[in-house]
This record gives C-alpha cells, structure tokens and sequence, in this order.
C-alpha cells in the first residue's frame, strides 16, 4: 500500500478537526474558542490540502486570507464561503489564548461552513473542478 501524500494527511486532519468542532460545537457549555479553534484549523488544514496537491507553496500560517489568496493567485476556484471564512482566522490564536474574546460563533452555520469547504478540497471534488488541480 502507497504512502499517503502530504495533502492525503492534511485532510484527513482536516477531517478529524472537523469532528472536534462538532462533538464541541454539540455543547452549549462549552465555550465558543475551544470549538472556534477545531473549525479554523479544519478550514486551514483544507486549504493547505489544496494548496500542496497544487504543488504551491506556503509559510506555516494559521491566516486563512493568505491561504485564500495563495489559492487566488495560483488560479485555483475558492472555496464556498471563501468571503467568510476569514471570520475564523482569531480562533487560531487570538481567541484561543484569550487575547480577545470572540462576539459569538454561530455553530449551525459553522457545522455547514466547514462541511462545504471539506467537500470542496476532497481529492474526488477536484477531480470534477476544471479549474482546480486533479
């Protein structure tokens, strides 16, 4: 059996930080940065699956603008909710260490959000998308 690319693992990665965010995001007693974390590094993990199955490099970020526009600039589609998705880049860090407190996550149109973006990078998806790479 062949080893697993890098962009293989990244979203299997993505995927399990997406599973995080839900089993998080499912309780209301849990404070918005702990599931917030687990979606912007879903969302992150996704695009640098793309970006290196692309064959385009990048530095280590948790900024998802500059994964978008690393994207943009390569002539890969965005993702859905490519607009919004910025929204996300504090978890990372910010609110994750409680240098701010975030104004509220609205966890059923996160769940939706990232369900999106992880179908949009799966491998199977760009096989479909002319314009992201195979």
């Amino acid at each position: 059996m062949a080893e697993p690319s890098l962009a293989e693992v990244l979203m299997v990665l993505a995927r399990r930080d997406q599973g995080a965010f839900l089993a998080l995001a499912a309780d209301p007693m849990l404070h918005d940065s702990l599931a917030g974390f687990h979606a912007q590094q879903a969302v992150e993990k996704a695009l640098k699956a793309v970006l290196t199955h692309a064959g385009i490099a990048y530095r280590r970020t948790h900024d998802i603008a500059e994964l978008l526009d690393l994207a943009a600039d390569a002539g890969l589609c965005t993702p859905p909710h490519a607009d919004r998705l910025d929204e996300l880049t504090p978890y990372g860090v910010e609110y994750r260490y409680g240098l701010v407190d975030p104004g509220g996550l609205d966890r059923g149109l996160t769940a939706r959000v990232l369900s999106e973006v992880l179908g949009w990078a799966a491998p199977g998806q760009r096989a479909r998308n002319p314009t992201m790479p195979g």
